[in-house]
């Protein structure tokens, strides 16, 4: 995988992601309703899959390719 991410993590109201090779992406939590209304607990039960993030709880999807691609 081009972009494995290896770490996921929420500050200061933005999630970061972190890959293999060591690089870092960030967006403000305040793009995605969902994920900004949810509770730490909420936020860190996610799943990891090749593509993405997923969150069960809250019909979440953020897929890698939009995470390193997309700006507001």
């Amino acid at each position: 995988m081009e972009n494995e991410v290896v770490k996921v993590w929420f500050d200061n109201g933005r999630i970061f992601i972190k890959t293999a090779a060591g690089e870092e992406k960030s967006h403000p939590l305040s793009w995605f309703p969902k994920l900004q209304n949810a509770t730490k607990a909420v936020l860190n039960n996610f799943t990891l899959s090749p593509f993405g993030i997923h969150w069960e709880q809250l019909d979440e999807d953020l897929s890698f390719d939009g995470f390193f691609n997309y700006s507001k």
